[in-house]
């Protein structure tokens, strides 16, 4: 049991990231993220409020929950279908969708309170979360009405041209973004702080490598959040890692998984929302829930590099991680619930140290869009999930410090690349078009409102070798990179001053699967980029970006229909000489134990060794014979005095 039932007031396990928050965009003196251009529902997040749930009750609350999510999309699609005469009168929308919306969520939260009270303690005060409020649209740079997507879009049948539906064309979808989503890298500060590293910092890294999601395995489905429940997310994530996620995966599911990883031993799942283009393309999912249905439409973008590694404290040891933690982190609600959870980091390669929070990138020319995710790195050393899914672990202080009760695990860092040019604000993106990354629908695909979710899936042996590696002070990865007694360079994530490590500036080692770098639709995922520019150091030494080690599998739920995968050639003079000279490791081979490592009793990973050209055994046949013979006419000659013994004793009687 998990306890008995409670409400948090606030939330008071905030993220730690660094970053900015823009101008009109950023949170309002009430702590929420004010809206730009669109109207939108807000519905307190009762999930986040539930401290703790027994365990009997999980499977029934967390139905309700996304019952919940449910009505709350139901509405918002209710309010764009209505979104002229709500916005000519306000008031209308009292009777058609705000009463019965509360009607139905106090219903709804009722039986949320009698599954928790059938075993446990009744949760008080969840009566109070029913009732949700139209947020009005607010003027924001884009067109006349405040929206900045393609005038013509409509939202729900996947007709990409028609007549102007929704909210004034915002957005492919129907439901953003605006132009006031976006912000000039430039025009940022550096606004990346580093904590001290103290004389016991663990200042190893981890890197896994598992491939850009480049077999397109995507669903709607959270299987952390809303498990058991078909398109639980109401917007598509992107998978890489452990091929069994869906919603309906459990626990021996995900163990017995094909993995994406070149370390057969990091079965983990890792998945975060898609990256759309707001291009006019219909995917697959474009008349299925999740996708265009619930206004998540264009031309997913598959990544140009992901990275991902772990890092340790700068004030002491890490501890290994248990075996099937889940961690979220970010909130994909953070446009209505406010910052509080809210983690989203977006920056530009070559300007990392320059982080924003609640704005998409606008890159320079030659610098593409980099998506990061800092996991938290507290665990309280009792628990592997929460009721809230987020008050068993907790972002570090500013010093590197964990809360009392809970000890430092290595820190997951997922860095995620694009190759898309900033797209064309002053006309709605359709010369260069919009990006965004996919969200609930009454989210309105705010940045702010990005996430990335993690189950820890390695193997025991594996989890031992990376604490080992991260205690140590080396640099170690799942083809061989360990260095060793080396230690490994301070961290400094974003660091806009050297090519950021592991952010595909270098081939993939081993790649070279295709002729066509960078192409997210083909099998290879480590583009060949220069390093970033704007860099004025030399680069610092970067882990290997991830390529598959096998082809993955594409799954699909039971609701949501499954996408293509798409990508776009890479921007010319991005790609290095040596990095078209990469030898290649058979990425594309199909077999998940090419470039599989191996490990020695130092904890260190190593290739394979090499198959050997010659046979152990030398020697032709005539060699064979010549040993043979002799033993041959000796066994003869003991034949042959056998004989002459046998008719010796004949005669004698």
């Amino acid at each position: 049991m998990l306890g008995g039932g409670g409400l948090v007031a606030v939330n008071v396990y905030a993220s730690a990231s660094e970053g900015t928050w823009g101008g009109e965009g950023g949170p309002d003196a009430t702590g929420q993220v004010k809206s730009a251009g669109m109207a939108t529902i807000d519905c307190p997040d009762v999930g986040s409020r539930l401290t703790s749930v027994p365990d009997e009750a999980r499977a029934d609350v967390d139905r309700e929950l996304a019952q919940l999510d449910q009505q709350t999309a139901g509405a918002y699609q209710q309010l764009q279908a209505s979104a002229e005469s709500v916005r000519k009168d306000p008031a209308s929308a009292d009777g058609s969708i705000m009463n019965p919306l509360k009607e139905k969520r106090a219903a709804t939260i009722e039986r949320i309170a009698v599954a928790i009270d059938r075993v446990g303690d009744r949760p008080e005060g969840l009566e109070s979360l029913a009732a949700c409020t139209l947020r009005p649209g607010q003027d924001g740079a884009g067109d006349e009405n405040g929206g900045a997507g393609q005038s013509g879009a409509t939202q729900g049948d996947g007709a990409q041209q028609g007549e102007g539906q929704g909210q004034n064309g915002a957005g492919q979808g129907g439901n953003g973004p605006v132009a006031s989503d976006y912000a000039d890298i430039t025009s940022v500060q550096p606004n990346v702080p580093q904590p001290a590293q103290q004389a016991d910092a663990s200042r190893g890294t981890f890197t896994s490598e598992c491939g850009v999601n480049e077999g397109g395995l995507f669903n709607s489905d959270n299987v952390i959040v809303a498990p058991g429940v078909s398109n639980g997310a109401h917007h598509f994530h992107d998978y890489i890692g452990n091929q069994s996620n869906n919603a309906f995966a459990s626990d021996e599911d995900l163990a017995n998984a094909d993995t994406s990883c070149v370390d057969q031993g990091d079965k983990s799942t890792y998945y975060w929302p898609v990256l759309r283009l707001q291009n006019g393309k219909q995917e697959r999912d474009a008349g299925a829930p999740g996708g265009g249905t619930e206004g998540n439409a264009g031309q997913i973008v598959t990544p140009k590099a992901v990275t991902l590694t772990f890092e340790g404290s700068p004030l002491g040891k890490v501890t290994e991680m248990p075996r099937l933690l889940r961690i979220i982190t970010g909130d994909a609600k953070a446009f209505v619930n406010g910052p509080a959870n809210a983690n989203a980091s977006w920056s530009c390669t070559g300007f990392e140290d320059r982080q924003l929070k609640d704005k998409y990138p606008l890159c320079p020319s030659g610098s593409d869009v980099v998506r990061s995710f800092h996991f938290q790195s507290c665990w309280d050393g009792r628990n592997i999930d929460s009721a809230n899914h987020r008050t068993h672990v907790a972002f570090a202080s500013p010093d590197g410090s964990c809360p009392q009760g809970f000890e430092a695990i290595p820190q997951l860092v997922q860095r995620i690349v694009y190759d898309v040019d900033a797209p064309s604000l002053n006309d709605g993106g359709r010369t260069v078009p919009l990006f965004a990354v996919d969200s609930f629908p009454e989210q309105l695909h705010k940045p702010v409102t990005d996430h990335g979710d993690f189950i820890n899936v390695f193997d025991e042996d594996l989890m031992s070798e990376m604490v080992d590696c991260i205690n140590s002070g080396r640099t170690c990865g799942a083809r061989g990179d360990d260095s060793g007694a080396t230690e490994a360079p301070s961290q400094n994530p974003g660091d806009g001053a050297t090519d950021d490590p592991g952010d595909g500036a270098t081939d993939d080692p081993g790649d070279g699967a295709t002729d066509d770098p960078g192409d997210g639709a083909t099998d290879n995922p480590g583009d060949g980029a220069t390093a970033d520019p704007g860099t004025s150091a030399p680069a610092a030494p970067a882990p290997a970006s991830s390529g598959p080690a096998q082809e993955p599998k594409t799954y699909t739920t039971t609701e949501p229909a499954n996408t293509t995968k798409h990508g776009k050639p890479a921007k010319q003079g991005k790609q290095t000489e040596s990095a078209k000279a990469a030898p290649a490791a058979s990425s594309d081979s199909g077999g998940g134990e090419v470039g599989q490592a191996t490990r020695t009793p130092a904890g260190s990973r190593t290739q394979p060794p090499a198959a050997q050209t010659e046979p152990q055994a030398q020697g032709g046949l005539a060699e064979t014979g010549a040993h043979l013979w002799p033993a041959a006419i000796g066994t003869l000659l003991a034949l042959s005095g056998l004989v002459m013994l046998l008719r010796a004793r004949r005669l004698r009687y």
